[in-house]
């Protein structure tokens, strides 16, 4: 995908204003000392630089790591480490960002960073050659299982869901302060896209049960759980835009270079979705979870409405 063609996604992008100063105002305000402070954006998507460096970037622009994770609190990152696959393939998030992204809380005072999935194929194989692991490692967090039934030992009510009502969560999420939701953008077979909402299944004890339930409903009513993430983070360097969750070779990948985030789950996948769209064409009305979301009031699809920064590296 070219630069230019991301940066004229204006639904990811919102559109690019004039802007018109009047200096006998700018004036006034400078000398009564009541000019404002530009606020934060709701959502931020970068562009062009490794993981590390676009991650700089959002936090930043969203007012620094210290407005999600708080000096002594235990956080917990969900990346996406479902399937035994090599950073290459996609089917796993950036092992670089994960890294990078554990020093960040540490550095703003984290007590503890935990990361884990509830994977697919054999945890033990998915945490080593995603490059997950050692990354989490290496920077100073803490690795544990998410596949053990013993992790899962409290069962949370979800009075908003329509098909799930209730779900066994990892316990790591159970005494965690906040935690960061942290996708890898790609093609799913039968949710269409996996990305912010989708990753919550990863959080949840009986994964099977969103199979026989309405996939894309069960999708919509985990993220309806109160203890919601503080932050989402979506990974977009390689985008699998084929032969998802886990892709076969590197064919299925498209090398993007970007990243989303955002506190508003729905406009997050939303945002992805128009990205994803540059390389593989997915109409929001295929992936139902994202609308069902806004349906249960956890975000809007409308990004006109939503305050968007672009960032190029």
């Amino acid at each position: 995908m070219k630069r230019r063609d991301f940066l004229k996604t204006g639904a990811i992008m919102g559109a690019s204003a004039a802007v018109s100063l009047n200096f006998d105002k700018l004036q006034a305000a400078i000398n009564t000392n009541t000019m404002a402070v530009e606020t934060a954006p709701d959502l931020v998507a970068v562009m062009g630089g490794e993981p590390e460096a676009m991650l700089d970037k959002a936090l930043e622009t969203l007012g620094g790591i210290g407005n999600f994770v708080k000096k002594g609190q235990k956080i917990v990152i969900k990346p996406n480490i479902g399937w035994d696959r090599a950073p290459e393939l996609a089917g796993n998030t950036n092992p670089q960002l994960i890294g990078a992204l554990v020093k960040k809380c540490l550095n703003a005072g984290a007590s503890k960073v935990t990361v884990f999935d509830h994977t697919c194929d054999d945890w033990k194989k998915c945490y080593a050659s995603s490059g997950i692991e050692s990354a989490v490692k290496a920077a100073g967090g803490v690795i544990v299982p998410g596949n053990d039934e013993k992790y899962y030992s409290k069962e949370i009510s979800l009075p908003n869901g329509v098909n799930l009502k209730s779900i066994k969560v990892h316990d790591a999420l159970i005494e965690a302060d906040a935690w960061i939701n942290v996708p890898v953008l790609k093609n799913h077979g039968g949710a269409k896209l996996s990305c912010a909402m989708k990753n919550l299944m990863g959080i949840v004890w009986d994964r099977r049960v969103f199979h026989s339930n309405d996939l894309q409903q069960c999708i919509a009513d985990v993220c309806t759980w109160n203890k919601k993430p503080v932050l989402h983070i979506v990974d977009s360097y390689r985008i699998l835009f084929q032969n998802g969750p886990q892709g076969k070779s590197e064919a299925d990948v498209a090398t993007v270079k970007a990243l989303i985030a955002s506190k508003d789950i729905i406009a997050t996948d939303t945002a992805a979705l128009q990205l994803f769209n540059q390389v593989q064409k997915l109409d929001l009305e295929a992936v139902k979870h994202i609308q069902m979301g806004q349906s249960h009031k956890l975000g809007t699809t409308d990004l006109k409405s939503v305050n968007i920064k672009r960032i190029k590296i």
